[in-house]
C-alpha cells in the first residue's frame, strides 16, 4: 500500500510541476539570405538552449521549424509566441487565419515577441495587430532597414534590461518603427542616434523618406528594440537585430533577449538577467543547408571532386 501510495503522491507533485511551468512557442522561418545571415532554424534552437541552461525548471519550450505553424491547441496554452522569421508578405504569421488565431491568444494575455525581419507584417495585413501585441512595427515607406554600427549606453529601469552592460554591434538595425501613438505602453529599451550614414541610399520603401531623414538629421535618438504592456495584462517585446547570427554571440545583446521571453511570458527576470554561455559549437550548430556553410561532409566532397 504504501508503495503505492508514494507513487500516487510522486505522480501528483509532478502534475504541479509541470503545470507551474509557464509555455514558450517558438517559430522559425525558412532559410532565408546568405550564410549566416538570418538563421532562423538555428537562432531559435540556439535561444532555446541558452533559456534551459538556467530556466529549465520554469520553463517549457515547443520550437517549429521552416516555418511550421503551431497547432491552435498549443497556440492555446502558449504563455509567449516568439517569431524569428521574415516578414513582409511571407510572414508566417500572416498567411490563412493565423492572425485571427493569434488574437485569440493575445486577448487573454498571451505574449508576443519578434525578431529581426519578424517586426515587418505589411501595412493592409497585421500592421494594427502587431503594433496592439508589441506596441511596434516596421512600416514601409515610413521604417528602413540600413546596417550601422550601433551602441547602447544606457539602459531604461526594466526587467529586461537585467544584468545588461552598455554593447555595441553591427547589425541591421532597424528604426523608425511606427509605434503606437505617445508611445503609449511602450517602454524602448535600446537607442542610439543613427549616423548620417544610414541616410545614404535614395528613397524607397525600406530605405528612406522624408519623415526618418528629418529624423536622422535631428539626431533622434532611434529605438531598435522595445517592450510594451497590453490592456488586460499580454505583453509584447520588439527587437529589430538578429541579421548576423555572430549577433547572438554577444553576451548582452543575447542576455536581454533572453530577459525579454521571460518578461513576456510573465516570468520573473533574475537581478542578474538570464544567464547562458555560448560556445562555437553551438554558434555552428543547426545553420541552414546554405552553400558554404552546414553541408553535410558527403555534399562538401562531392563538391570538391567536380
Amino acid at each position: 500500500m504504501k508503495p503505492l501510495l508514494l507513487a500516487l503522491a510522486l505522480a501528483f507533485l509532478s502534475t504541479l510541476s509541470a503545470a507551474d511551468k509557464k509555455l514558450i512557442v517558438m517559430i522559425a522561418g525558412k532559410p532565408s539570405h546568405g550564410p549566416a545571415q538570418h538563421e532562423h532554424n538555428a537562432g531559435v534552437q540556439l535561444l532555446k538552449k541558452c533559456l534551459e541552461q538556467n530556466s529549465a525548471e520554469k520553463l517549457e519550450i515547443k520550437f517549429h521549424l521552416n516555418g511550421e505553424w503551431p497547432t491552435q491547441e498549443e497556440l492555446s496554452k502558449a504563455d509567449s509566441v516568439v517569431i524569428y522569421s521574415d516578414g513582409g508578405g511571407g510572414h508566417p504569421a500572416l498567411q490563412e487565419d493565423r492572425l485571427a488565431q493569434l488574437d485569440k491568444e493575445m486577448r487573454r494575455g498571451c505574449g508576443f515577441l519578434t525578431l529581426h525581419y519578424a517586426v515587418e507584417p505589411t501595412i493592409a495585413k497585421g500592421n494594427k495587430e502587431f503594433i496592439d501585441w508589441m506596441g511596434g512595427a516596421f512600416e514601409i515607406n515610413w521604417s528602413v532597414n540600413p546596417h550601422w554600427d550601433a551602441s547602447f549606453k544606457e539602459f531604461p529601469a526594466h526587467p529586461i534590461s537585467s544584468g545588461v552592460k552598455p554593447f555595441s554591434t553591427n547589425d541591421e538595425w532597424y528604426f523608425h518603427m511606427r509605434f503606437r501613438g505617445g508611445l503609449q505602453g511602450v517602454t524602448p529599451i535600446l537607442s542610439d542616434v543613427a549616423p548620417d550614414s544610414t541616410m545614404s541610399r535614395p528613397d524607397g520603401d525600406h530605405s528612406g523618406n522624408p519623415a526618418v531623414r528629418d529624423s536622422v538629421k535631428n539626431k533622434e535618438k532611434q529605438h531598435v528594440a522595445w517592450a510594451c504592456k497590453r490592456e488586460g495584462g499580454g505583453r509584447g517585446f520588439g527587437f529589430t537585430g538578429g541579421h548576423y547570427h555572430k549577433g547572438w554571440a554577444n553576451n548582452d545583446q543575447r542576455k536581454l533577449v533572453l530577459n525579454a521571453i521571460l518578461w513576456t511570458a510573465h516570468i520573473d527576470v533574475p537581478t542578474a538577467g538570464v544567464e547562458s554561455a555560448v560556445t562555437e559549437a553551438d554558434l555552428t550548430a543547426n545553420l541552414d543547408l546554405k552553400p558554404g556553410q552546414g553541408l553535410p561532409e558527403k555534399v562538401k566532397k562531392d563538391k570538391k571532386a567536380k
